[in-house]
């Protein structure tokens, strides 16, 4: 492989402009490559579990080891593993781990503020890696993941298994025919219920059984301000990024995906706020995220209330409620679920229907074992261009400042669909007793992105939010 520089390497990555893979070459093979190959997975309190399950369902695949900052889901996933007659390795620290040379690949479902950090100390370690969504905290962390993998040439999947759904692609490719004609608006919605996490009076105890250290890892070593521990770190902005980033990844990497673009987009603008209770969260509950590509922008939309006070449903916009509306001239498809798409008239009859998606855990197992990074549904350079749309969206709105609902019209009355979105956002509100007059809703910076190096123009607090302040030994550093 040619040496290039970390300029050189961002420059032709482009964050994604024109680079797909990382290398069409067969990179020297891992040592189970011809036997077991031999996984550990990294945090599962939640979706880890999902991971363990998986591989254990593989031919070839060995669960070896198991890690997890928490003493009482560790210990009883080991017991699990043993009555399976399973014999796994376990950690609290994931650097023990990593030292294991035993381990040829790490599967990682930890909290999303430590995604990028493991990934990159586990190809440092020589281990393949699967990181769940979405894959970095910050965009400067997605970054270095991309470098590093291509820098240790080693194999990095994501998490998002609609890559690996055979029905979606056959649509994307559908729409890129021209079937339904040009597309005017890619259109990712989370309309996911979520209740209020409530209040506290000061900082919080941490559960005697976890390792705090180490669960803060990169981020700020300071109390819990939650009452449950375990999964609200989602609403906090030093370790989560809202459902933006948490169950709406999925929908922005497939309404992405759509569009075919490989950059970030060129402007920025987020609507929105934490609305319809008072808790403790800091991320919105309700969001618009405009995103201003040429010729058909990317619109994001994110709801946790209900379709009205009172009411269990949600709401749905042409038959989504967490899914796709790719709205083109002659109609749209709608990806209502992760391995299916439906195509409609512009009178909402039913053109054809696309279904079906492979295994995207034994995807990455076939790349580990051909090194051949081309074979990846997810690679890391996909996964890291949809994260940072929920990024750069993100930091719109942490830059922006409460306005009136008339002010927010007349922000954004230049931007394509995106006052109608509005106006059905303050629709819903409105149904769940929220008057954007008397309780104003966000109006995020508008920001101006540079695709060729990811940064923003002629805002400096924008830049400072692409990444975080240090804290060691939780750094990621590339020789």
């Amino acid at each position: 492989m040619n040496k290039i520089t970390r300029r050189a390497f961002i420059k032709r990555s482009a964050l994604g402009a024109g680079l797909l893979g990382l290398s069409a070459r067969s990179w020297s093979q891992v040592d189970g490559a011809n036997g077991d190959i031999r996984v550990a997975v990294v945090g599962f309190n939640g979706r880890g579990a999902d991971h363990i399950s998986a591989w254990e369902k593989i031919k070839g695949v060995r669960l070896a080891a198991l890690c997890d900052v928490d003493s009482k889901v560790l210990g009883r996933r080991v017991s699990e593993a043993k009555d399976k007659g399973r014999d796994v390795a376990a950690y609290t620290d994931i650097r023990k781990l990593l030292d294991n040379k035993d381990i040829d690949a790490i599967s990682i479902a930890t909290p999303n503020h430590w995604h990028a950090l493991a990934t990159v100390w586990g190809v440092q370690a020589g281990k393949d890696v699967y990181v769940e969504k979405p894959v970095s905290h910050n965009v400067l962390e997605g970054e270095k993941m991309v470098e590093a993998a291509r820098r240790y040439r080693k194999i990095v999947q994501v998490g998002t298994q609609s890559r690996s759904s055979s029905g979606i692609r056959e649509a994307v490719e559908w729409v890129k025919a021209g079937n339904l004609g040009k597309i005017l608006v890619s259109r990712g919605l989370c309309y996911k219920p979520r209740p209020s996490i409530g209040t506290t009076v000061g900082p919080q105890p941490i559960p005697e059984t976890v390792d705090y250290d180490l669960w803060c890892g990169p981020a700020p070593l300071t109390p819990p301000r939650r009452k449950r521990f375990h999964y609200d770190w989602h609403w906090f902005w030093d370790y989560g990024a809202g459902d933006v980033g948490n169950q709406g990844i999925h929908e922005m990497d497939i309404a992405r995906w759509f569009l075919g673009e490989q950059t970030l987009s060129p402007r920025v603008l987020a609507v929105g706020g934490r609305l319809g209770y008072e808790d403790d969260g800091e991320t919105p509950n309700t969001l618009i995220m405009f995103h201003d590509y040429l010729p058909a922008p990317l619109i994001f939309e994110v709801r946790g209330l209900p379709e009205k006070t009172g009411s269990s449903k949600m709401d749905t916009y042409k038959g989504g409620g967490i899914g796709i509306v790719v709205e083109c001239e002659g109609g749209y498809v709608l990806v209502p679920d992760y391995k299916s798409a439906i195509a409609h008239d512009k009178d909402g009859k039913v053109i054809t229907s696309f279904e079906g998606a492979d295994d995207h855990f034994e995807n990455f197992i076939q790349a580990v074992r051909s090194r051949n990074d081309r074979e990846l549904n997810a690679p890391i350079l996909q996964g890291h261009l949809s994260t940072a749309l929920c990024h750069t969206g993100n930091i719109s709105y942490r830059l922006g400042h409460r306005q009136s609902a008339d002010a927010m019209r007349e922000q954004i009355k230049g931007d394509k669909e995106a006052l109608p979105t509005f106006e059905r956002m303050a629709e819903h509100l409105a149904a769940n007793d929220v008057d954007l007059d008397k309780t104003p809703a966000t109006l995020g910076m508008p920001l101006r992105m540079n695709p060729g190096n990811s940064r923003f123009i002629e805002n400096k607090d924008a830049n400072h939010l692409l990444a975080r302040a240090p804290r060691e030994p939780y750094v990621i550093k590339l020789a």
